[in-house]
């Protein structure tokens, strides 16, 4: 089932939830703070690329009207970094539970793993 915007996920999204997203073309920004050699080796395709330190930089230049979802490698920094933006008045800031090592183990086992 593909839950709407408008469903509370919590703080963490799961990766079926994500996929779902994804597929039902529900707009949203995934949000990939990996630093750029981990996303050398492996990348969600139409992802937005801002490693973890320069986040604070970019803050104006990120959405609030939809659903922002943030990846890492297993959802640690992705986690601070989704904190920091709902601390910064985002209102509809995910984590995505597991991050791109539970994506590729979960949703795309062909993608290389790290």
């Amino acid at each position: 089932m593909v839950r709407s915007a408008t469903q509370d996920w919590g703080p963490d999204i799961d990766v079926h939830d994500l996929a779902g997203l994804r597929a039902g073309g529900q707009v949203h920004t995934l949000l990939d703070v990996r630093e750029p050699d981990e996303v050398a080796v492996c990348a969600i395709a139409n992802s937005r690329f801002i490693p973890m330190q320069q986040i604070p930089r970019h803050v104006a230049d990120l959405p609030r009207e939809h659903p922002l979802v943030i990846l890492c490698h297993h959802g640690t920094r992705s986690g601070m970094v989704a904190d920091f933006l709902r601390g910064n008045g985002f209102p509809n800031v995910f984590n995505l539970a597991g991050g791109i090592d539970a994506w590729a183990h979960e949703i795309e086992p062909e993608m290389p793993r790290y």
